[in-house]
């Protein structure tokens, strides 16, 4: 497995820790959003720099561009064009996962950011009652037939050019993975079921899905069975290894080590069990004392207490095997 974290440059301090924790994989995206010209050479430029200094640029993660596709707005043949010019790019340079999600406007949503935790940390969390149910964005009503439609259409139109050029498209789940709306927009990447009627959309190695752990979890799903079922199909092409406390309404993140809804030592053993051999970081850490809660969820210290978990966790499988 590659094992690595998220950031921008290897000029900062955790591209620094990253590489004295023994990482050489980044999960990344274009610094400042991708740009809408010469795709090509910016990724280029990515991917030097950090081969440069000594790290591998394998996933990209945070696909912009698609929102209109996403809702069937008259933008979408403009960002089809993008996304189709984004995925080129990204197998000339040997990127060969983009992981994307199908969550237009409200993307991945907390009601609170700073919930006490283990011995004063903080972390985020989701409680369905803090939501105005009348709220509204302006995108208006978006019920799950047309996200579903959007999302096949996508899917048909991308994954020939995703095909011919050896990257493959992972699909975030929902999150929090609902089944009601929030704020007038539905969410459909919400079961295991939905994802295996998304794979039966365009059946190909190149639609596959990032396996974000405590979001499966949280749609009632065993997350060792579903690793192992999905796993199975090829399908795993990204993981976010991650825990939680709580269910799909009401939820707290949780330090890797706690005691959460995930046994994490059976999680780790199934990606071995079929085989994945992907890119995984942890996801949605704690703040501990003494760092600013600034970027809630991915503060820097939790992370690399993950990293050393995840890293215990492998260790200890591969010495069984």
């Amino acid at each position: 497995m590659k094992l690595g974290l998220v950031f921008e440059s290897p000029d900062t301090p955790r591209a620094v820790l990253a590489k004295q924790l023994g990482l050489k994989y980044v999960v990344s995206s274009i610094a400042g959003g991708t740009p809408k010209e010469d795709l090509n050479a910016a990724y280029a430029a990515r991917v030097k720099l950090f081969k440069d200094a000594g790290f591998e640029f394998g996933v990209m993660e945070g696909f912009g561009g698609i929102e209109h596709i996403k809702l069937d707005k008259p933008e979408a043949d403009q960002e089809m064009d993008y996304a189709k010019k984004t995925v080129e790019a990204l197998g000339r340079n040997g990127i060969k996962v983009a992981c994307y999600n199908w969550m237009p406007v409200v993307g991945w949503l907390r009601t609170r950011l700073a919930v006490p935790s283990r011995g004063g940390a903080t972390v985020t969390a989701f409680d369905i009652d803090d939501l105005n149910p009348e709220e509204r964005t302006w995108a208006g009503e978006i019920n799950a037939e047309t996200l579903w439609r959007t999302l096949e259409g996508f899917l048909r139109e991308l994954i020939p050019v995703a095909e011919k050029w050896d990257v493959k498209l992972s699909l975030h789940p929902d999150d929090p993975p609902l089944t009601t709306p929030i704020k007038g927009i539905a969410r459909i990447i919400t079961s295991a079921h939905n994802y295996q009627r998304v794979f039966d959309i365009v059946d190909s190695p190149y639609n596959t899905m990032t396996f974000c752990q405590a979001n499966i979890a949280a749609m009632g799903e065993d997350v060792p069975a579903a690793i192992r079922r999905f796993g199975r199909q090829g399908k795993i092409s990204f993981v976010h290894f991650r825990n939680i406390i709580g269910d799909r309404y009401r939820f707290k993140e949780a330090f890797h080590d706690e005691p959460g809804m995930i046994d994490m030592y059976q999680a780790m053993k199934a990606y071995y069990e079929v085989g994945f051999d992907g890119h995984m970081r942890p996801d949605h850490v704690p703040t501990l004392v003494g760092e600013p809660n600034d970027r809630p969820s991915y503060a820097l210290q939790a992370n690399l207490h993950a990293v050393g978990y995840i890293q215990g966790l492998m260790e200890s499988i591969e010495k069984q095997m």
